[in-house]
């Protein structure tokens, strides 16, 4: 698997000062040791994520140590934390995906003056230097706008929603149905929380699509577990057929990965958010080795499109996640496009 030219790390290093409105720099330093927990293996997603991490720590000339998984098991995201720690490390990198149950763990990191970068996810309590995500409401509201536009503000949709332990399944959701309740009141949404799996969500489809033949969107909160299931139920139902016909289900996702775009190009779907898998491990390590190093940042816009936000609990980089259709699917810049 390769991945498409990104900018050098040096010249980011370079520029940190400018990263962010205001950011400024701090003494300290001297180098140290990351350690980063990938969070999952069984999404699309996350592999690509977790295949980026050693080309970025390369460019960006961290020292990365041997990474662990938790596999979606705060336990093990608790135990693997406390291994890299005992190990050396002088920040750490994780995405917990229950964002309410790692707050002790945060404390106890910061009690050691360990920092912490967080990906993809924010934790609902304990310090962050940094969390490195898109907005995930604008995922929702993305996601609503293109389905009540292409149902005309009338209908039936199904919301496959992630886990409501996590903001991320928070986020995506309470925008999702927000949006509609206000822009398109005339749509009927239907909520099934799959937990970010895949089987889940075929059944809870299954089971939707024969109470309401009827239904014709369908929002997934996560393509790299939800997009395969979602095909497969479709296609039983024969409903697996190109927007010109009369009973296509119009489909939006989330994540932005090749089966996606793929999906796109050939009319089995027709949206999906794209989250910057390879922007998420590049400013995952980014900020992991600036905080070694002392560096400081201020809310304010980026020197790479994006935001820097203030939180309770820390700051948060909000990347860039454009919506794909059919007319921009091919566009080179999108990560999706540089996976071969």
């Amino acid at each position: 698997m390769k991945f498409g030219p990104l900018a050098a790390g040096a010249a980011l290093l370079a520029v940190i000062t400018a990263c962010g409105s205001g950011g400024q720099t701090e003494a300290g330093g001297g180098g140290g040791k990351v350690g980063i927990d990938h969070p999952r293996a069984d999404s699309d997603f996350w592999n690509s994520y977790i295949k980026y991490v050693p080309q970025m720590a390369g460019e960006l000339k961290v020292d990365l140590m041997p990474a662990t998984n938790s596999q979606n098991d705060v336990t093990k995201l608790v135990n693997n934390v406390q291994a890299l720690t005992g190990q050396g490390a002088k920040a750490i990198v994780m995405a917990p995906q229950d964002t309410g149950a790692i707050a002790t763990t945060l404390q106890t990191l910061a009690n050691k003056k360990i920092p912490v970068v967080t990906v993809d996810t924010r934790p609902d309590k304990g310090q962050v230097y940094m969390v490195v995500r898109a907005d995930n409401r604008a995922y929702g509201t993305k996601a609503c706008e293109f389905l009540g536009e292409k149902l005309g503000g009338k209908g039936k949709v199904v919301q496959l929603m992630g886990s409501l332990s996590s903001i991320n399944g928070r986020d995506r959701a309470e925008a999702f149905r927000e949006c509609m309740k206000t822009k398109f009141p005339g749509i009927t949404v239907f909520e099934e929380p799959t937990e970010w799996e895949g089987s889940k969500a075929a059944s809870m489809l299954q089971t939707r699509l024969e109470q309401n033949p009827d239904i014709k969107g369908i929002y997934m909160h996560a393509g790299g577990v939800h997009l395969a299931p979602t095909l497969q139920v479709l296609k039983q139902k024969g409903l697996l057929v190109p927007p010109t016909d009369a009973k296509h289900v119009f489909v939006v996702s989330n994540d932005g990965i090749p089966q996606e775009f793929e999906a796109i190009r050939k009319g089995d779907i027709d949206a999906t958010v794209s989250q910057p898998a390879d922007l998420y491990a590049k400013y995952a390590l980014f900020y992991a080795k600036a905080a070694i190093d002392g560096k400081t940042f201020k809310p304010g816009p980026t020197d790479h499109d994006s935001t820097i936000i203030q939180l309770p609990n820390g700051l948060e980089d909000q990347l860039p996640a454009p919506l794909v259709t059919k007319d921009n699917v091919d566009d080179k810049n999108l990560w999706g496009n540089q996976v071969k």
